[in-house]
């Protein structure tokens, strides 16, 4: 079965997807005309076999390289900025992003930047800001994801931190979507449990937003729904058993499932994981999995009936809204999720300030319910206490 599916894919970008895909990065390089590429790393992966494979690939290739992994799990403008020194001093010309979403974030505001002269913010999610920028110099990127979670080796924007008004905010210009993208599922095998079901609970938020998107996209919207029905089936599977290759494998492409879905747009939970991650420094998927039902529940009055079709569609024995949510309620207890913002220290006295930047947050405009500042405090605080028997 696994051996089945290695496959190549071009949509939305060039992906080489299978088993044992790694030892591609060599041809996948010199398919862009790299020849001297920054490789930007999640640190936890630099003492790992993986990155000897990497160095093997690339010195067979005469390829000369640089490693830039001084970045923080929630990169920040400093982070990108001195990604950038490291690319110009190094003379390179391309990006090779390995890691999960904070490897790959850096890696790609650190292509767009370096080409510009204008400061990081200029390029924030809003209107058309991303038509200010230097396009033409911008470097290609080859994206190797090793958590199953954040789908941004298919995205074309980067959450960073602006450590000044702690807050994430969402850079976004289309040549930020790699070039290539190589799906190896086993550099996933030995992604810990928890981090497994963090990272699989953020794929399911991306799938599960982007369904509920007010926004008309229906290829967006199939895409979506398959994602939800792949994660149902086999995230806990590759929670039980990391070792599990097809579970590891349906998860990976989940995740790309998700990234490119929410082209169509997200919503109050990303609007809120945002600035609780910025303030308080902890995982967007725990965040998004710990805020998801309480979001649900506060969007019921308009997506009933979506979540309805959906539950058919994945196969959800009570297939209606009530029976959707104690699904998610029953997944995330199974994979050690928290069920309570408070289980991870989060605190009322914060309320206010996270509700007003959730309002701000571009992942708001796509909320099925324009929610205002204080429903998106009262959202919180029911999630803050566990809370699930409010509707807006």
């Amino acid at each position: 079965m696994v051996g089945r599916m290695k496959q190549n894919w071009n949509y939305p970008t060039k992906i080489k997807f299978g088993v044992g895909r790694l030892e591609e990065l060599a041809s996948s390089c010199q398919e862009l005309q790299m020849q001297s590429p920054l490789l930007v790393v999640d640190p936890g992966l630099l003492l790992k076999p993986m990155m000897n494979q990497v160095s093997k690939y690339l010195a067979t290739n005469s390829f000369r390289t640089a490693i830039f992994s001084d970045f923080k799990s929630n990169p920040t403008e400093k982070n990108v900025c001195d990604g950038v020194v490291v690319f110009h001093h190094g003379k390179h010309d391309g990006i090779i992003a390995i890691g999960g979403g904070s490897a790959l974030d850096n890696a790609k505001a650190v292509a767009l930047m370096s080409a510009q002269d204008l400061p990081l913010w200029t390029f924030e999610d809003h209107g058309d800001n991303w038509i200010k920028a230097d396009s033409e110099k911008i470097p290609p990127i080859i994206a190797i994801p090793t958590t199953a979670g954040t789908g941004s080796e298919v995205g074309r924007a980067s959450v960073i931190l602006d450590e000044l008004s702690v807050e994430k905010k969402i850079i976004f210009h289309p040549k930020m979507l790699p070039s290539i993208v190589i799906l190896d599922p086993l550099l996933t095998l030995d992604l810990p449990s928890n981090l497994t079901a963090a990272t699989g609970m953020d794929a399911l938020s991306h799938n599960l937003e982007a369904w509920c998107s007010p926004i008309y996209h229906p290829m967006a919207e199939g895409i979506a729904a398959e994602g939800v029905r792949l994660i149902r089936n086999y995230l806990q599977r590759a929670v039980k058993d990391g070792q599990d290759i097809e579970a590891r494998s349906k998860m990976l492409v989940a995740s790309t499932m998700g990234a490119t879905a929410f082209q169509r747009g997200l919503g109050a939970m990303h609007a809120l994981a945002h600035p609780i991650g910025a303030i308080y420094d902890l995982h967007h998927g725990t965040l998004n999995a710990i805020l998801m039902p309480y979001v649900l529940q506060a969007n019921k009055s308009k997506i009933s009936h979506q979540i309805e079709r959906l539950s058919m569609y994945i196969g959800i024995e009570d297939p209606s809204f009530d029976g959707f949510l104690d699904w998610i309620l029953t997944l995330r207890a199974n994979i050690g999720i928290p069920d309570t913002l408070m289980k991870v220290g989060i605190e009322l006295s914060k309320a206010e300030e996270i509700s007003k930047q959730a309002f701000r947050d571009p992942s708001a405009s796509t909320n099925p319910i324009a929610f205002a500042s204080n429903d998106y405090e009262t959202i919180l605080r029911n999630a803050i206490h566990g809370d699930l028997t409010f509707d807006l």
